[in-house]
């Protein structure tokens, strides 16, 4: 008998065993939200524990689903750190929802490649309206949005929305001052930007020495100061650089500071340079109006970029990227190869995302943004939104009333920087015993924290946002830290 005549014959994608599989998949799901607070929040597992589990090499005949989901639960579950725990106070959260678990089993069961129009226009078409939406939920000025010159696109995360429109911003300079002057381009952020704009500058060709890194400090609760801005400007052209690139932030990792917008963009756009804003995390807070002002501003930048899949119920990835004048971004990374050549493209009658992005390829992402818009409405996004601001700002205040401990900076959204408070001044003791505290902390399986460094000091992170956090989860959590500190503090 032939290969592939046989009725054991592989049926890669048979609708029976689909929705056989398929039920036992999502119970198995469905289980874990329900016992996932019976599971240590940060693994406890060490490097390399998955390789003595696992066989040499891979099975040559079938297994059944039975035996590959005991085997999720006896060997990965173990290494995995559960970043859905109503627990999980670490870092900003990555969200998961129904309705983006819904989303995201549509994608893959239509499992389109989605990189031009003609290639699924439903896909561009449905990724435009809804980015629209969002541009409106945020109150966006209509240069965003696609009836002009702008438009928004999906990306994978905030990191590769920088990289895109930095390469776009330097294409659009070199154009003008030749390809030859990039070793004069210069970067300006602050000390508090995301790290991620160091590896655009590395793989967008930026002499890291023309990465001007701006200090902050606690006087402006560590926001870039304008004045520093214009002046490391003006010495750069005064030496002969070319600045061409600011990154403004609103809701830094450390510390949730937000960066004076309309001031740093008045700068940028006086010096022609290229004005990016990063709000991947606190951009969910600002569809509440009562947070919109903290984008006050943004009608100066040339692009913003927000992840939805931290904080708005979007399974990840799910980054969304605006920008003011597309033809930045399809003049910098537009190719066209003969066989992707098609008449609506050709006749510029429809947008081709594989331009507006560094790969080519592209997943249905906006499904899944168009499910948990539908599902739960704006309405629904903006108290759930509340609801984890309220708790950080009953959290704060816990932390307050214990003259142990004290909050290092101003709380603006759901992130709550504290620390075991100093004695007698004396700094490297107090580092210590927070870096101790967190250890002990995290160690106990029954919470996950983090930490940052501001002005010198070892500081702890409480970030609260994940889906099934509730009230009583951070009072248990309060009460941990307290007793893991009183034990620290009485050695």
């Amino acid at each position: 008998m032939e290969n592939g005549s046989s009725n054991n014959a592989l049926k890669p994608m048979d609708s029976e065993q689909l929705r056989e599989y398929g039920h036992k998949m999502v119970d198995f799901i469905a289980d874990y939200y329900k016992t996932i607070e019976t599971f240590p929040v940060l693994s406890q597992v060490q490097p390399g524990y998955l390789q003595n589990l696992l066989p040499e090499s891979a099975p040559d005949h079938p297994e059944t689903v039975e035996q590959v989901l005991d085997d999720v639960k006896a060997k990965i579950l173990p290494g995995i750190t559960h970043w859905q725990s109503p627990s999980f106070f670490a870092y900003f959260p990555i969200n998961g929802s129904v309705a983006g678990f819904l989303g995201e089993m549509l994608t893959a069961g239509l499992n389109t490649m989605s990189f031009s129009w003609v290639a699924s226009p439903a896909a561009t078409e449905l990724e435009i309206i809804v980015l629209d939406w969002f541009a409106k939920l945020l109150n966006l000025p209509e240069q965003f949005q696609s009836k002009g010159n702008g438009g928004g696109v999906i990306q994978g995360s905030a990191c590769e929305g920088i990289l895109v429109v930095m390469i776009a911003a330097r294409e659009k300079v070199l154009r003008s001052v030749g390809k030859k002057a990039l070793e004069k381009l210069v970067v300006y952020s602050s000390d508090q930007t995301h790290s991620s704009l160091q590896k655009a500058c590395q793989l967008a060709g930026i002499h890291l020495e023309n990465c001007r890194v701006l200090k902050t400090d606690p006087s402006t609760n560590y926001a870039l100061h304008p004045e520093s801005l214009q002046e490391a400007v003006s010495q750069d052209l005064d030496a002969g650089l070319i600045p061409f690139f600011l990154c403004g932030t609103v809701g830094t990792t450390s510390s949730t500071t937000v960066d004076p917008l309309a001031a740093l963009g008045k700068i940028a756009k006086s010096n022609e340079m290229w004005f990016h804003v990063d709000a991947a995390y606190a951009g969910s807070a600002c569809i509440c109006p009562e947070y919109r002002q903290y984008l006050d501003g943004v009608e100066t930048a040339d692009s913003f970029d927000m992840n939805a899949h931290k904080w708005l119920l979007t399974n990840f990835e799910c980054s969304l990227l605006w920008v003011k004048d597309q033809s930045a971004l399809t003049e910098a990374l537009s190719t066209n190869p003969e066989y992707l050549k098609n008449k609506a493209s050709q006749a510029n009658l429809v947008v081709d995302y594989k331009d507006w992005q560094i790969a080519l390829g592209r997943r249905f992402r906006s499904l899944k943004l168009w499910m948990v818009l539908r599902l739960y409405g704006a309405e629904n996004l903006k108290s759930y939104i509340r609801n984890h601001i309220k708790l950080a700002k009953d959290f704060e205040q816990l932390v307050s009333k214990d003259p142990n401990f004290e909050v290092v900076t101003p709380r603006i959204f759901s992130l709550v920087c504290f620390r075991i408070a100093a004695v007698d001044n004396d700094e490297k003791k107090c580092n210590n015993l927070n870096r101790s505290l967190l250890d002990a902390v995290n160690s106990s399986g029954k919470l996950f924290i983090s930490h940052t460094i501001l002005s010198e000091k070892f500081v702890l992170r409480f970030a609260i946002g994940a889906p099934l956090t509730e009230e009583k989860h951070v009072m248990e959590a309060w009460k941990v830290i307290q007793e893991e500190a009183s034990y620290l503090l009485s050695m």
